[in-house]
């Protein structure tokens, strides 16, 4: 065994003191990009009746906007269970609306929400006005969870993991 030389030491020294600098420094911005939550665009749904309903109507609520499509297979595999959500959560204080995409025709979306008797709000978004201010959206499913404060808490891109969300969704109703 070599005996350390006093710039052995140093170098040894040198290295966890910048192994400890480096963990600090992830430490400090992941919580930061963890709280750095955005806020959820100030925009009005209108369902398939032609009401209006502000986004910022639902404060106190925990709400989930999801944009789809008639024509997304994986839109249309996830929605029972978008619906079996909804029905868990919503006497807890969870609001759900499902944004169909512009090129969805309004009867393909009709036919789909009396077919499958979804219960939460479904809008249309002829403009892609309500697409555009949630960062464009382009690709479904894409969903959105917003907290009671109307924070982004949580962004899916693709059907999300429903045990994982859950759990999201059971920290988000007890704040």
């Amino acid at each position: 065994m070599q005996a350390s030389t006093p710039s052995t030491s140093r170098k040894s020294l040198y290295l966890k003191l910048l192994g400890v600098a480096v963990v600090l420094v992830l430490g400090v911005v992941g919580t930061l990009s963890m709280s750095s939550t955005k806020s959820a665009p100030d925009v009005t749904f209108t369902d398939l009746q032609g009401k209006q309903i502000a986004l910022s109507s639902l404060r106190g609520k925990v709400v989930m906007v999801n944009f789809w499509a008639t024509s997304c297979v994986t839109c249309v595999k996830e929605m029972p269970q978008m619906v079996e959500t909804y029905e868990r959560y919503n006497a807890r204080g969870l609001d759900f609306v499902a944004v169909a995409m512009s090129y969805d025709p309004p009867n393909y979306v009709l036919n789909f929400t009396e077919t499958r008797k979804l219960p939460f709000t479904v809008a249309l978004d002829p403009q892609d006005k309500l697409a555009k201010a949630f960062g464009d959206v382009k690709l479904t499913p894409t969903t959105f969870l917003i907290d009671k404060q109307g924070k982004i808490i949580k962004r899916y891109v693709g059907e999300p993991d429903f045990a994982a969300l859950h759990q999201l969704l059971e920290t988000a109703l007890a704040g």
